[in-house]
């Protein structure tokens, strides 16, 4: 397809795509063994355009259409741009709908309409939805809809109900709000008084505050996702724990300040005897 030939409608840009990737002598693929457990998914390698039929013929296998999305989820996060828009575009019959949907009463552009609805997928898909949560499509879905909804409403439209399609919202873990301050600044007073490590304030932040993905974060710490989520979740349980006694709220006591201090080098001596040699002969590269 040429340039002058592309879509100008942001999800005819993403369906061309698609058509693009998907057509080519070697298709995009995915293995469906490792997902099948708990499913009726079908056995083996599969075209993600025939597993996009798949799942439209199958609209309440709802356990299969999680571990669908879950891997995809995964893939746009970590395995680069084709799985973007294999993502986006198998998602297209619903953000479609809901084009349309919100495109009533709406007296502007409808393709500002459906940028801001694809902006909304993709930010969720790049760093919004939780792979442990239920439902990742349902938030997925939600996040567009939202981002369409907020578009209207900032143009005076009239407010629309969210589809009953979309099943649940999928919320993240909340950080503790006034009277404990900036979270930022609750943090960095964590770090200071040792509740927090220094080498895990930056994704600490980011997975809490920013709200990102945890996939790409793990990975670039080398550790798995789920290291990095009791990780987190220990920090959660310290921090509560310090608002709790006062430590991050009031002046703190000497004798505090050294059971926390104590705690902080008990944890690094645990996670240095973790290490295996290749990881601390990485650390020594770094």
């Amino acid at each position: 397809m040429t340039a002058t030939a592309w879509p100008d409608s942001p999800l005819d840009a993403v369906k061309a795509a698609f058509a693009a990737l998907t057509s080519g002598p070697q298709p995009l693929m995915l293995d469906l063994d490792a997902l099948r457990e708990g499913t009726d998914l079908p056995e083996g390698r599969i075209t993600v355009l025939a597993l996009d039929r798949w799942l439209l013929r199958h609209p309440r296998s709802y356990s299969a259409r999680d571990a669908v999305w879950r891997e995809l989820i995964r893939r746009a996060r970590l395995d680069g741009p084709a799985w973007v828009i294999a993502a986006t575009a198998l998602a297209l019959p619903a953000l479609r709908r809901y084009a349309g949907q919100l495109a009533r009463g709406w007296a502007h552009d409808s393709y500002d309409l459906d940028a801001e609805i694809l902006t909304g997928f993709l930010s969720a898909l790049r760093d919004r939805v939780d792979l442990v949560r239920p439902a990742p499509y349902a938030a997925l879905c939600k996040a567009a809809w939202r981002a369409g909804h907020e578009l209207r409403e900032r143009d005076g439209a009239e407010a629309i109900p969210l589809p009953e399609e979309i099943l649940e919202h999928v919320t993240g873990p909340r950080t503790p709000r006034r009277p404990w301050g900036h979270p930022d600044l609750l943090v960095a007073r964590a770090v200071q008084l040792g509740i927090v490590d220094a080498d895990d304030e930056q994704p600490y932040i980011d997975l809490r505050l920013g709200r990102r993905a945890i996939e790409p974060i793990a990975a670039s710490l080398g550790i798995e996702v789920d290291t990095l989520r009791r990780r987190v979740e220990r920090i959660d349980a310290r921090i509560a724990e310090a608002v709790s006694d006062g430590t991050l709220t009031e002046a703190t006591s000497p004798q505090l300040r050294e059971e926390w201090t104590r705690r902080a080098q008990q944890r690094q001596r645990i996670r240095a005897g973790r290490r295996t040699p290749a990881a601390a002969t990485q650390l020594l590269v770094a």
